[in-house]
């Protein structure tokens, strides 16, 4: 393979970079046809008793996506990224079907299965790319795009499917937009979107150290997960992230409705949390690329604290949406910025690797926001498993403050 004439930054590669934005919004889509009414149908048409069960789909989700997340980057410095990219799609075809036909609660777990293997093959291959693309130098912006299409998605495809759930009943028509969104993601990606390894290839020739340039996998594993501070405290903060994201998954809607809120105001209240969290990384990840990554990690964190005993104390429609545009408003802080920060470290010989890893720890997270939010649900109530989420951020942000330090070049030589 050849580098000759490429060029590494958002200007040059910008037909690509926006493809690749619009694609990773359809990959978010997918997620957002779920997130209102899964919780809605378990309990209405399935009849299912007990949060720990209802959970299930967020935990099967979580437990497949994380798996993948770690082979999607092996796989990406194998085979290409565009293969994965496309395998991804593949895989999603059912998702939407099953959804809409599956006679039992056991049809909607596999579907989630497939879509957890849906989005860690997608998801993670888009970023990979973009970070391929744009080089070391506006690394904190391009994350800052890829996840506010993608969550920007997520809101407003909640939406949309709990407008479309509270007009024609909760199935088939919210998850006839998931089927639209897998038959343009996969042409998208087969057809127009293009393989960007020789990117990788072409800043690994450009970076300033080889020391550390040829990892394996078990080295890059340990240094991702506990040996280098900054790579496994942002494993860590993604996992929490997450977790909360998992718990507002299955959890949210069972509170909102259960306040007496009507089916489209569960679903703006739901959407509003990933909304903000979309449109604020326009922000942030370009600020972290300003201000450096920890800072904006750990105020995320706390803010995302804070947020969630809002969330816990609250009772009425107006101090729901506060508190998820404040939850919002951290996740935009942290998200981006953890993706940017492990780029910062990682070598391009073994960064798709490195991102596959830290997703695999963070989208953990999702599996285990449904076993902790299940269980203490179910022993106690919706909101003390709120609490526990509070609690658990709280501290995930006085760890970043101390154990990471800052990555991002500029930043950090200026410090120095």
């Amino acid at each position: 393979m050849s580098t000759t004439g490429l060029r590494l930054g958002l200007r040059a590669n910008l037909a690509q970079f926006s493809l690749l934005v619009a694609v990773n919004a359809l990959v978010g889509g997918m997620v957002g046809q779920e997130q209102t009414v899964l919780p809605l149908l378990a309990e209405q048409e399935f009849h299912l008793a007990g949060y720990t069960f209802l959970l299930s789909y967020v935990l099967v989700f979580g437990l497949s996506k994380a798996a993948t997340n770690y082979f999607a980057g092996t796989w990406s410095d194998r085979f290409g990224r565009k293969p994965v990219l496309v395998a991804g799609w593949l895989i999603a075809i059912p998702v939407p079907l099953m959804l809409i036909w599956g006679p039992n609660w056991g049809w909607i777990v596999a579907a989630n299965l497939l879509l957890g293997i849906n989005q860690g093959l997608t998801w993670s291959t888009t970023v990979i790319m973009k970070v391929d693309l744009v080089g070391p130098r506006q690394r904190g912006l391009a994350m800052g795009f890829n996840e506010a299409a993608g969550y920007g998605a997520v809101a407003i495809t909640s939406a949309l499917a709990g407008y479309l759930a509270a007009q024609y009943g909760l199935r088939p028509a919210p998850f006839l937009l998931g089927a639209f969104y897998v038959v343009l993601g996969l042409s998208l990606s087969t057809l127009v979107v293009r393989e960007t390894r020789d990117h990788a290839r072409l800043e690994a020739t450009q970076h300033t150290s080889s020391r550390n340039a040829s990892l394996t996998n078990r080295q890059v594993f340990a240094r991702t997960t506990f040996t280098d501070p900054a790579l496994s405290a942002a494993s860590h903060a993604g996992l929490v992230n997450n977790l909360n994201f998992g718990l507002s998954w299955g959890l949210f809607p069972l509170l909102f409705a259960g306040a007496g809120l009507a089916v489209d105001r569960v679903g703006l209240l739901v959407a509003l949390y990933p909304a903000v969290w979309g449109i604020g990384q326009l922000a942030t990840g370009a600020l972290s690329d300003r201000w450096g990554r920890k800072y904006l990690i750990t105020t995320g964190m706390l803010t995302q604290a804070a947020a969630l005993a809002l969330i816990a104390v609250a009772h009425s429609f107006s101090a729901w949406a506060l508190a998820t545009v404040l939850l919002g408003a951290g996740t935009a802080m942290v998200y981006p910025t953890l993706l940017a920060a492990i780029g910062d470290v990682a070598h391009p010989s073994w960064r798709a690797r490195s991102v596959g890893v830290y997703r695999l720890w963070r989208d953990s997270g999702y599996a285990a926001g449904a076993v902790l939010g299940g269980i203490v649900a179910d022993l106690w109530d919706l909101r003390a498993a709120i609490w526990a989420a509070a609690a658990l951020s709280f501290a995930t942000g006085l760890s970043v403050a101390i154990r990471m330090y800052e990555t991002h070049p500029r930043t950090r030589h200026a410090a120095t």
